[in-house]
């Protein structure tokens, strides 16, 4: 007969290693995002500028 309490602990242990690996690969992510030197998205007001002056 199969060691179910066995197996789950392993199944378990590995859930937590895959866990891990995939926190440690989002927080790479972030930080290599954050570490970035030039924007990568720039947004202009264009529509809120309005051209000739007009305040309306």
């Amino acid at each position: 007969m199969p060691d179910y309490k066995e197996m789950y602990f392993q199944l378990a242990a590995k859930v937590a290693n895959a866990v891990d690996i995939l926190v440690e690969a989002q927080q790479q992510g972030e930080h290599d995002y954050t570490e970035e030197e030039t924007p990568v998205i720039s947004l202009k007001n264009s529509k809120r500028e309005k051209k000739g002056g007009d305040q309306a």
